[in-house]
């Protein structure tokens, strides 16, 4: 699959096995493994369409029609309300390509895809974390983004 034989497009019902092939690569790359019911649950809030849960675009053949596609990448992302901004903001929450479409630019396909989906919902900003370790995506991330020096903290 190249670049040129992809469509960026919203993640479809249809699309659940490539997705979760996807979902448990990036997964896997951050050494975590989720129950059946996570994956299920993730997808059903992934396609419900509400204001405030997730949403999902996905690079996939093009022409493919409406039944089953590979997919070669995905990105999750969601708005959130900010106490300093009037709009929300939109945090891009998973990126990941099938590393055997590495290469071609589709990470950047599927940034801009968030990008131009939160400009149309109205987001003030985009923003996502990435861990110090992943030069890879970070030269895109450079390219693409500008770092900030915030560190991030959670409750143990």
């Amino acid at each position: 699959m190249t670049a040129k034989d992809l469509e960026l497009r919203p993640l479809r019902e249809g699309d659940r096995a490539e997705w979760a092939r996807l979902w448990t690569g990036y997964l896997a790359f951050y050494g975590t493994v989720l129950g059946e019911d996570i994956y299920d649950g993730t997808f059903a809030r992934l396609m419900s369409g509400a204001a405030w849960e997730p949403s999902a675009l996905v690079l996939a053949s093009a022409g493919g029609g409406e039944g089953p596609q590979p997919l070669a990448g995905l990105v999750h992302f969601l708005y959130h309300a900010h106490c300093w901004k009037p709009s929300p903001v939109c945090y891009l929450q998973d990126l990941y390509v099938d590393p055997q479409a590495r290469g071609q630019g589709l990470g950047r396909r599927l940034i801009e895809g968030v990008y131009a989906a939160a400009d149309e919902a109205g987001a003030s900003g985009v923003y996502w974390m990435t861990q110090h370790f992943n030069s890879q995506a970070r030269q895109l991330y450079d390219r693409i983004g500008v770092e900030t020096p915030f560190i991030k903290y959670q409750r143990p």
